[in-house]
């Protein structure tokens, strides 16, 4: 399977520029054989924007996510749209959390644009940031099949919480996708919580981040896909970039047999 990582220039409250530059890189990403290509989170508002995440929340069915499913049917690719602030009381095609209320929310779409999986973030950020006070907080772990490859999806935070991600591998994933806003300085957090997500459960980790810059925050960019031994892949810097990966899902289950860490788990 072909992965393309969409770090696009996002800039806040800029909604449809920020539509608008999704869209071309998915454009670019089939145009290249990609098979599956991810966003950044909150990709359409921008996630720092947070004093218009209620003025540009949408339901599951509202104009960001009906055209990103409109981009995957014209150009035959699967899309990860993640993420957008979910307006939880106007969506009326999906449960959710809560009856009100705002979440970061992913969904995959399919080739023919078919919703396959909705992710709700689960950990929201209470340091230094506005989005444990807007949100609700997603209760389910999602895994979409696709490709040969069992897709977990996370968010950003939940990066730092590794029982999530055991979770996601108990329930058969072996490729988690983590669309991300993680802004400079910590890049080592960044770069060191990704690799060892794949390294701990010999699995595919694809981070997408976005580029750009807010009032008190930049993205440090460096999307990257590690493979089950935690190699990097493909990678960035902190400009905007499609970041293109080949993945071969024996290669999960090779590193499994090889290194058989997770047969070797005690409880």
């Amino acid at each position: 399977m072909k992965l393309a990582l969409a770090q696009i220039e996002i800039e806040a409250a800029a909604i449809e520029g920020n539509r608008r530059r999704a869209e071309s890189a998915i454009e670019r990403a089939a145009s290249q054989g990609a098979d599956l290509v991810a966003l950044p989170e909150i990709f359409n508002v921008g996630y720092f924007a947070f004093d218009v995440y209620e003025r540009y929340a949408e339901p599951l069915g509202g104009e960001t996510l009906t055209r990103i499913a409109d981009m995957a049917v014209d150009h035959g690719i699967a899309v990860i749209a993640g993420s957008i602030v979910e307006d939880l009381a106007a969506t009326e095609t999906a449960s959710t959390p809560a009856e009100s209320g705002l979440a970061n929310t992913t969904v995959f779409f399919d080739q023919e644009g078919e919703r396959q999986g909705i992710y709700r973030k689960r950990h929201l950020f209470g340091y230094d940031s506005a989005e444990a006070d807007l949100l609700v907080p997603g209760e389910r772990d999602t895994v979409v099949e696709f490709k040969g490859f069992s897709v977990g999806m996370t968010t950003c935070y939940d990066l730092r919480f590794p029982e999530q991600f055991r979770r996601l591998t108990e329930a058969g994933a072996t490729l988690v996708v983590v669309p991300s806003a993680w802004p400079y300085p910590r890049v080592e957090h960044w770069e060191t919580l990704s690799r060892a997500r794949a390294i701990e459960n010999q699995q595919y980790i694809a981070t997408i981040n976005g580029a750009g810059s807010f009032d008190d925050a930049t993205l440090l960019g460096r999307s990257t896909v590690y493979d089950p031994w935690g190699t990097t892949l493909a990678s960035s810097d902190d400009d905007p970039a499609l970041v293109i990966a080949e993945l071969d899902p024996s290669t999960v289950e090779r590193v499994r047999e090889e290194f058989p860490a997770l047969r070797d788990r005690r409880q």
